[in-house]
């Protein structure tokens, strides 16, 4: 059980979150990205449309998840996946 538990635990911990801030957290980051997908798109079709979305989005969700990241001391924060 622990190790089911670990699964959804571990990785948000490294991050200070708790598995339903973290999923919260990467909804919105997700939901950000396919917009800012959407509009590079559409960008490229119409290239006068959309001109600084893609690279604003990019600088905004870099500067919220590395520059900004919470970084708790836990047990976890020391584990590392092959992703990463």
């Amino acid at each position: 059980m622990r190790k089911l538990f670990a699964a959804f635990a571990d990785h948000p911990a490294t991050v200070g979150e708790s598995y339903g801030e973290h999923m919260g957290v990467a909804f919105s980051f997700g939901g950000r990205m396919i917009l800012a997908g959407l509009a590079c798109l559409l960008h490229g079709l119409l290239p006068f449309l959309f001109v600084k979305t893609g690279s604003t989005a990019i600088s905004g969700l870099h500067q919220e998840m590395v520059a900004h990241r919470r970084r708790d001391h836990h047990p976890a924060a020391a584990v590392t996946s092959p992703a990463e």
